[in-house]
């Protein structure tokens, strides 16, 4: 067999040793699971995005709270983010305004609250498996790392049974092992991108979630005076 014919990508790939081929297995397993976080998380953020726009645009059209308060609840199966945000914080605010008891510091206490509560359950959804995407990324060239050295090992010892060691004969080994750490990049470079992306997306989501609850309770407040 020729060098051109055991250099290319699938005889490398079916002479590698047991452990290389294993490391080969487990890292496009990480690959294509990333990739399907990567398209399920990207289609997720938009989503979210594109819904925030749209009811940030219907809300500070000056529609009557009323109106958009019960389109939230009406019709929760196309409700954003922020729309949950707004329905939580309109619901308590209902809550506690006939209450006679209570003043309008700790009505205005209460509406952050319950904001704040249905933010941290939706900013948690949009982070969730972010942190595998991360993971992807730092990992993989490391265990491709693993592959290679172990592939670059085995190829040496095989050169100890040899009388003669040239380069057509350690070629294919290290060649072989270095695929490892290929497939490794492989992994991990899209993931890196998507983490860093998803992340920045999400920053940018959760501070104009902020930003409206922070003025949606100052309205509140206003309509308690």
């Amino acid at each position: 067999m020729n060098i051109t014919q055991d250099l290319s990508i699938l005889e490398l790939v079916s002479n590698a040793s047991l452990v290389v081929k294993l490391v080969m297995l487990l890292l496009m397993v990480v690959s294509l699971m990333s990739w399907y976080w990567i398209f399920r998380k990207g289609f997720a953020i938009r989503d979210a995005r594109t819904r925030t726009e749209k009811f940030e645009r219907d809300f500070w059209s000056g529609g009557d709270l009323n109106n958009l308060y019960q389109s939230a609840i009406n019709d929760r199966h196309s409700t954003g983010a922020l729309e949950r945000v707004f329905e939580a914080g309109y619901r308590e605010f209902t809550k506690l305004r006939g209450q006679n008891t209570l003043d309008h510091s700790a009505v205005v206490a209460g509406i952050r609250r319950a904001m704040r509560a249905t933010y941290q359950r939706e900013l948690d959804d949009l982070d969730s498996h972010l942190a595998f995407l991360a993971s992807v990324g730092s990992v993989s060239p490391y265990v491709g790392l693993f592959g290679t050295v172990w592939g670059i090992m085995h190829a040496f010892r095989g050169l100890s049974n040899m009388s003669t060691a040239t380069l057509a004969a350690v070629a294919p080994g290290i060649a072989e092992a270095l695929v490892a750490t290929a497939i490794g990049l492989f992994a991990a470079i899209p993931a890196v991108v998507a983490y860093n992306r998803f992340a920045h997306d999400v920053d940018r989501l959760s501070v104009r979630f902020e930003s409206f609850m922070e003025e949606f309770a100052n309205i509140l407040q206003r309509q308690l005076r």
